[in-house]
This record gives structure tokens, C-alpha cells and sequence, in this order.
């Protein structure tokens, strides 16, 4: 039996899960833990008698795999109850279930100053730890020949200037304005990568499927993309215009393949990605921000380096780290009551 700590890494990546960041972060932190070598890394182990069980998820399965796990229950808060506004529908009732589920871990994983803050408002005297979100940047990165067949798939020229979105098609995500923006640029591409991973509990899905139907020529809603390495390579600026998120995913990604980014001005993104090209308080901004051809430039020289701290091997360790620290306080405890 092998000597080294062990971990089951929880995450439903299947039905409305797998699309979304917090199942494409539990990948990737299980690809990094397991590169590290020095643990017994397991995901979505039938076994429950790991020395950390680190969950991602809050559905079902995720629930049952806490209530049977032996050792140390960590829970990341991928998901708030802010976050739903504008992106769930029924978002007040699926609220309610946050602060009981919560509750019953020994641990939660927070990954920004704001989310640490909404959790202990929840928890007051739940024990945290702040982890950025990660990025990998061996896979995510700028590529020719990639961004060459990416534009030919799509019948893109050298000349045109794409833009790239990858969300889901949620108010919250800035669906309208992303559309609105695409109305104003005739001479520009748009690309939104992403679709409605919540199904009909996702916030105006009507609504936005109607707005997309009256979206020009210059819009493009590719669907499920099987590389999405080469959307990154292939795009020109990722705009990101979402009214409330996390550490976003898709912005490391994008600064990772080196694109400068249009990102809304939520709070702690001036200081989290320091490689984008502009924040901004209002779409209208996003034109003249496009026009400035020479801060984009220099945004995309800096913004491979500005992702450097979030690549998932420093982050993998991270984890290490803290699962060592909480499993032997977990022993220690329970030396002290047997």
C-alpha cells in the first residue's frame, strides 16, 4: 500500500457540469496533482477512504461521495450565491441550499478576496483557505499553425479581426452586450464559444436563442468547439464582458495563448490580470478600446507572463500543501479522542 497522502478529487463532470469552469479546473488540478508525483491522486474514486476528499460540485453524486468520505472533506466554492443572479433561473430557491451544503464540509477552498468574503458572510466559522484558479499553460499557448486552420475552418482572412467570447450564453455572461457590440462593428468578427450547460434552468434562454436570431453575419455561435485550444490561437482579442464572475477561466486561457483582453471592470480583475489591454465600466467604451491598436499589441506582450503565478503546477502545490496541512490536523484530532 503506498505510504503517500491520497486524495479523491470529486467533480461531476457530466450532464450541465460539463461544460463549465468548475469541472474544467477539477481536470485540470487532477492532471497537476498527479504530475507532482508525490501523492496518491484518484478522480471520482468509488472508494472513500482517501485521506482528502476534495469536492468541486454540489450535485448529487458529489453530495453522497462527501457523506461516505472518511478523511478530510474540502470543498472549492466554484459556485456563490451571487453568481446565479442573471445566470439561473429560480436562483433565490437554489439559493437557499448554499449555506446548509456548505456547512457540512471541514474545509472550503476560496479563490478571491471577494469570494472569501461572500463565504465567511455565509459560514462565519468556517476555516478557509484562498487558492487562485489555474491555468496550463504548456496546452494554452500561441500557436500558427493552429491559429492558420482554426481561421480557414471558419473562413477568416489575415485581415479580419476576430473576437472571441467563451461563456456561457447567460445575462450575467453579457450575452446582449456582446450582441449590441457585433451590431455596432459590421467590419469586425464575433465568436462566442459556449451554450446553456443548465438547460432550461438557464436565465432567459428564450430570450437570448430570439436576440442570437437577429445577430448579423459577422457573429458566429460555433457550438461545441472539440479544440478550443485553437479558438484561442486563431482569435485576434478576447472580450470579455460578464457583469459578475470569479477568477475567470477563460481569461486566464486567453492570456495564456497570449491575446490582449476587453474585460469588464469587475473587481480584483485589475490586480489578478494585470496583462489585459483595458477594463471597462460600460460596453460603449469597447469600440475605441478595439481602435487602440498599439495597446493591444503591447497588452498581448505581457499577457503570457502575467498568467505565469496561475499555472497549474504552482497551483498543484498549493493543494499539496494545504491537503498535508488539514490531513494531519485531521490525525492529530482523531488520535486525541481515541
Amino acid at each position: 500500500m503506498s505510504d503517500k497522502l491520497s486524495v479523491n478529487i470529486r467533480v461531476e463532470n457530466f450532464g450541465p457540469f460539463k461544460y463549465v469552469g468548475c469541472g474544467t479546473v477539477a481536470m485540470m488540478l487532477y492532471e497537476g496533482l498527479s504530475g507532482l508525483g508525490t501523492l496518491d491522486v484518484e478522480m471520482n474514486s468509488r472508494r472513500h477512504d482517501q485521506d482528502v476528499t476534495h469536492v468541486h460540485t454540489l450535485g448529487p453524486a458529489a453530495y453522497y461521495t462527501k457523506v461516505r468520505a472518511k478523511g478530510v472533506k474540502i470543498l472549492t466554492a466554484h459556485s456563490t450565491p451571487s453568481l446565479n443572479v442573471n445566470n439561473l433561473a429560480g436562483a433565490s430557491l437554489i439559493n437557499r441550499m448554499y449555506k446548509p451544503l456548505y456547512g457540512t464540509y471541514d474545509h472550503i477552498i476560496t479563490i478571491t478576496a471577494d469570494n472569501e468574503r461572500e463565504i465567511k458572510e455565509m459560514l462565519p466559522d468556517m476555516p478557509t483557505t484562498r487558492i487562485p484558479s489555474c491555468v496550463n499553460m504548456d496546452k494554452y499557448r500561441p500557436d500558427a499553425e493552429k491559429r492558420r486552420a482554426f481561421r480557414e475552418k471558419y473562413g477568416f482572412s489575415d485581415e479580419d479581426t476576430v473576437i472571441l467570447q467563451v461563456a456561457q450564453q447567460t445575462p450575467r455572461k453579457g450575452i446582449y452586450d456582446f450582441l449590441d457590440l457585433a451590431d455596432r462593428l459590421p467590419d469586425y468578427k464575433f465568436m462566442w464559444i459556449g451554450g446553456f450547460p443548465y438547460g432550461p434552468i438557464s436565465e432567459d434562454r428564450k430570450a437570448v436563442e430570439e436576440r442570437k436570431k437577429k445577430a448579423g453575419k459577422n457573429v458566429i455561435f460555433p457550438g461545441f468547439v472539440p479544440d478550443i485550444t485553437g479558438a484561442y490561437a486563431g482569435a485576434d482579442v478576447f472580450l470579455f464582458p460578464s457583469y459578475g464572475d470569479l477568477m475567470s477561466i477563460s481569461i486566464l486561457e486567453a492570456l495564456s495563448s497570449g491575446l490582449p483582453v476587453l474585460s469588464r471592470n469587475l473587481k480584483e480583475y485589475k490586480e489578478l490580470f494585470p496583462g489585459v489591454a483595458a477594463l471597462f465600466e460600460d460596453i460603449s467604451e469597447v469600440p475605441d478600446l478595439l481602435r487602440d491598436e498599439e495597446n493591444l499589441r503591447k497588452a498581448a506582450s505581457r499577457a503570457r507572463p502575467s498568467v505565469e503565478p496561475y499555472d497549474i503546477r504552482k497551483v498543484a502545490q498549493m493543494h499539496a500543501d494545504l491537503y498535508a496541512r488539514l490531513s494531519d490536523e485531521h490525525k492529530r484530532k482523531q488520535a486525541d479522542h481515541s
